[in-house]
């Protein structure tokens, strides 16, 4: 017997995120892998992933870092969040005024944390 295909079936996708801990449970190495997208074990440095628990209406976050993520790059990798999340928030709320301040902090950091000029 056949069965026919649902048509509200929802298409699904993983995102998963492996760390290796060594002896002290301190990040050791990340890897993670989006099949739908092609990526499969990609090593990374550092990952901070946010969930919005609707209920509570707080934000849920895990920030992970390998022992050995330059400080550097930190910096660097939180100039970029904060980028990203002024492109995010515009997106989402149409808000280009508030964009515009998430915006400007992300350049004042930058150069309190001496990432540019």
């Amino acid at each position: 017997m056949k069965m026919k295909k649902s048509e509200n079936q929802e298409k699904k996708s993983n995102i998963s995120v492996e760390i290796s801990l060594d002896e002290n449970h301190v990040p050791d190495r990340l890897e993670w892998s989006a099949p739908d997208g092609g990526i499969n074990h990609q090593p990374t440095k550092a990952v901070m992933l946010s969930f919005w628990d609707e209920t509570k209406k707080e934000a849920l976050r895990i920030d992970l870092w390998t022992k050995d993520m330059p400080v550097d790059d930190m910096k660097i990798f939180f100039h970029q969040v904060f980028v990203s999340m002024s492109n995010s928030y515009e997106n989402a709320t149409s808000d280009k005024n508030t964009a515009k301040l998430i915006r400007e902090f992300a350049e004042t950091y930058a150069k309190a944390s001496e990432i540019i000029d």
